[in-house]
């Protein structure tokens, strides 16, 4: 099972297709989204949050720390935040587990499970490329949302895809989301 978290930045839509590409594959998933990225949904996509539950095959509440994915003996494969704000980032950097986000991110990096962040913010500050770098020495993967432009995208679902399938890469999970360099 792949944990999907999303945060309250911007870019909910890498999100979104991350979870409709999932589900397209069967590969099960789990989904917790936070109170403000709720509200991002909604203003960037117009979409409730019940869209976002029927794409997944679980749904965990966002201030539950009970919640089984708050366990090292849940199994579950992979962790990822996306989009993943500053604020997320920097709890985790500092293990700051204060709800089921920073919380499954605490327990997939000790337990070293693939755990994947897709910042959004630009410019990043000292503290930010700090905090990263933390993560990344505890064998996080930090995956900005900057794509390329190599395949040469014709609109933003391109765009979008292309980052979506990097995510995938890194998880090694077969895909043909954006044309590669050949």
């Amino acid at each position: 099972m792949i944990i999907i978290a999303i945060t309250g930045a911007s870019g909910v839509i890498y999100s979104l297709k991350l979870l409709e590409a999932l589900k397209k594959l069967n590969i099960e998933t789990g989904v917790v989204v936070s109170k403000p990225a709720e509200l991002i949904f909604d203003y960037e996509l117009g979409i409730k949050l019940d869209e976002i539950k029927e794409l997944a095959n679980y749904f965990y509440e966002p201030n539950d720390l009970t919640s089984s994915i708050n366990s090292g003996s849940f199994k579950f494969d992979s962790l990822v935040i996306v989009p993943c704000s500053m604020k997320t980032l920097s709890a985790i950097a500092n293990g700051y587990g204060n709800n089921a986000i920073t919380r499954v991110a605490d327990v997939a990096l000790k337990e070293k499970r693939k755990t994947i962040l897709v910042p959004r913010e630009t410019p990043l500050r000292s503290i930010h490329l700090e905090n990263m770098l933390e993560i990344s020495r505890e064998g996080g993967i930090i995956l900005p949302a900057m794509p390329g432009f190599y395949h040469n995208p014709e609109n933003i679902d391109d765009i979008i895809n292309f980052v979506v399938g990097k995510i995938l890469d890194s998880l090694n999970i077969e895909n043909e989301l954006f044309k590669r360099w050949e």
